[in-house]
């Protein structure tokens, strides 16, 4: 699973309120500089209640969040059942390696949408309260002590449009020299 290959859109998910988990939905529609239209993450300032809290003038960074279905797996191999979107990702996607992407990488979904990758979320113990014990899946060290955050990534709208589940996902890197993701 390299960051170059294709991949495909498992399920799109969206939530009006400010809900852990979002609902699947056929379909949803992203806005350019905005998000997904109707979720609670949507607008061109930042929506996230505890960067609200500390600036509420910030650009959003976090218009949309993708998982890899991948990710599902590996929770449920460690004995977490988690489905698509119960993460509260608006995309679930399957064949790319989000976490790879470097800052700036292109997500092209479906027809018409493309979502410029800004970094990785940082998931917060409202985790737990999913799932108990599920943050430290999601969030550990590897061999050298590093913080890793494998709870997806986070990106904002550059080009409008559908995506639906079975929507095909094309990957553009940006020109060297690529900066690696960072907590958004």
């Amino acid at each position: 699973m390299g960051p170059m290959g294709n991949g495909t859109v498992v399920a799109v998910s969206r939530s009006g309120e400010h809900l852990f988990s979002k609902p699947n939905e056929a379909a949803i529609r992203l806005l350019a500089g905005l998000g997904v239209e109707g979720d609670a993450h949507c607008g061109v300032t930042v929506k996230h209640r505890s960067r609200v809290a500390q600036d509420p003038a910030q650009p959003n960074l976090r218009q949309v969040h993708l998982i890899h279905a991948e990710l599902h797996e590996e929770l449920a191999a460690a004995g977490f059942t988690v489905a698509a979107g119960q993460l509260g990702e608006n995309v679930t996607t399957r064949g790319v390696d989000l976490l790879a992407l470097p800052v700036g990488a292109l997500l092209r979904l479906g027809d018409a949408a493309v979502v410029e990758v800004t970094g990785l979320r940082n998931p917060c113990a409202q985790i737990d309260g999913f799932r108990p014990g599920l943050l430290r899946q999601v969030v550990g060290r590897d061999a050298r002590g590093r913080v890793v955050r494998k709870a997806g990534v986070m990106g904002v709208v550059v080009a409008g449009g559908v995506v639906r589940s079975g929507d095909a996902v094309g990957v553009e890197l940006p020109p060297q020299p690529h900066r690696p993701l960072d907590r958004v």
